[in-house]
C-alpha cells in the first residue's frame, strides 16, 4: 500500500471511529434519534447522489430498487436508529466495540446461508473469541443496569443487521457498483424515514455542538467516508480496504475517552481485544501472524461480504 492509501485509511478509520461520538453529543443536545438518523442519511445522500450520478454508478441500480430498499432497511436505517437509540444508554466507546462484532455474526450467518463464507476450521476459534468478548462486555460493563443493558443490545441487533445485509448484498447485487449502493440505499433510507423525522423535529434550536455535530456525523462520517471507502477499494482492493474495519473501535475508544470523559475499563479493554481478534480469525479464515492460503473460495481479489455494500459504521 502506498502512503497514501494509508493516509486515506487512517482518515476514514477516525470519520468512522467519530460517528459515535458524533451520536452521543447530538442526543445530548436535544435531538431525537430518529431525526439524528434522517439527518445523517439525507446529508450522506447530498454527498454522494451526485458522485453517484456523474459516474453512472446509480443508472446500475435500474430493476433493482426492491433490493435496494431491503438493503436500506436491513443495513442502515435500522441499523442506525438501533445504534443511536443505544447510546441513549450506553457510552460511545462502547457502542464502537461492539459494532467491530459484525465479522462475527457475518460468519455465524454464513454458516447456514453462504458456503463461499462458511467458517472453517481455525475461523470457528474466531467465533467463540468473538462471542467471549461480547459476553465479557455485558457481564461486567452492561450488567446491573436494566436501560445499559438494552442499550448493548440495540446496538448488537444492529451488528446482526449488518450482518443480514451485506450477505444479501453479495447474493442480488453482485457486479453493481459498490458506490450506487451506497448512494442509493442512503438515498432510500432518507426518504422512509423522512415522515418520521418530520414529527421528531426539535421545537427548539438544538446546542451548537449538536448542530455541527449533525453535519459532520452526516456529511464527514456518512457522505464523505463512504467515498473515502470506495476510493480505497479501487485503489488497494476489497480485502486490504476492510481492514480499516479494526481500526474504528480503536478510534471511537480513544475519541469517547478524550473528549467525553467516558470511563475505560478494564472488561471495555479485554472485550474490545477479544471481538477484535475474533473478528480477525472469523473473517480471515486465518491467525494473524500466518500468511497462508485462505480458505477454499476465499480470494484476496474477491468483493467479500463486508466490503461490496455499506460497510458498518
Amino acid at each position: 500500500m502506498t502512503r497514501r492509501s494509508w493516509l486515506l485509511m487512517a482518515s476514514l478509520a477516525a470519520l468512522w471511529g467519530g460517528s459515535y461520538l458524533l451520536i452521543k453529543v447530538s442526543l445530548d443536545g436535544g435531538v431525537h434519534p430518529i431525526f439524528v438518523v434522517f439527518a445523517r442519511l439525507a446529508l450522506g445522500a447530498v454527498v454522494l447522489v451526485p458522485i453517484a450520478l456523474g459516474s453512472r454508478a446509480l443508472g446500475a441500480l435500474r430493476g433493482r430498487w426492491g433490493a435496494i430498499t431491503f438493503v436500506a432497511l436491513v443495513q442502515v436505517a435500522v441499523p442506525f436508529l438501533l445504534i443511536t437509540y443505544g447510546e441513549r444508554h450506553i457510552a460511545s466507546s462502547l457502542a464502537g466495540i461492539l459494532v467491530a462484532s459484525v465479522p462475527i455474526f457475518t460468519a455465524m450467518l454464513a454458516a447456514r446461508l453462504d458456503a463461499d463464507e462458511r467458517p472453517r476450521g481455525v475461523a470457528v476459534i474466531g467465533l467463540v473469541l468473538g462471542i467471549l468478548g461480547v459476553v465479557l462486555l455485558f457481564g461486567l460493563d452492561l450488567s446491573g443496569d436494566e436501560a445499559a443493558l438494552a442499550g448493548g443490545l440495540m446496538v448488537l441487533l444492529a451488528s446482526v443487521g449488518y450482518a443480514i445485509g451485506v450477505l444479501y448484498v453479495k447474493r442480488h447485487l453482485r457486479g453493481v457498483p459498490p458506490l450506487g449502493v451506497a448512494a442509493g440505499t442512503l438515498l432510500v433510507g432518507s426518504i422512509v424515514l423522512a415522515p418520521a423525522a418530520l414529527l421528531r423535529v426539535p421545537e427548539t434550536m438544538p446546542a451548537a455542538t449538536a448542530i455541527g455535530s449533525l453535519l459532520l456525523l452526516g456529511a464527514g462520517g456518512t457522505g464523505v467516508a463512504f467515498l473515502i471507502f470506495y476510493t480505497l477499494i479501487g485503489e488497494v482492493g476489497p480485502s486490504r480496504a476492510s481492514l480499516v474495519t479494526y481500526l474504528v473501535p480503536g478510534f471511537a475508544v480513544v475519541y469517547g475517552v478524550w473528549l467525553l470523559d467516558e470511563p475505560l475499563t478494564a472488561g471495555a479493554v479485554l472485550g474490545l481485544c477479544l471481538i477484535l481478534a475474533g473478528s480477525w480469525i472469523a473473517a480471515e479464515g486465518r491467525l494473524p501472524w500466518r500468511r497462508g492460503a485462505r480458505p477454499p473460495g476465499r480470494h484476496d481479489d474477491d468483493a467479500s461480504p463486508r466490503t461490496t455494500g455499506p460497510p458498518a459504521i
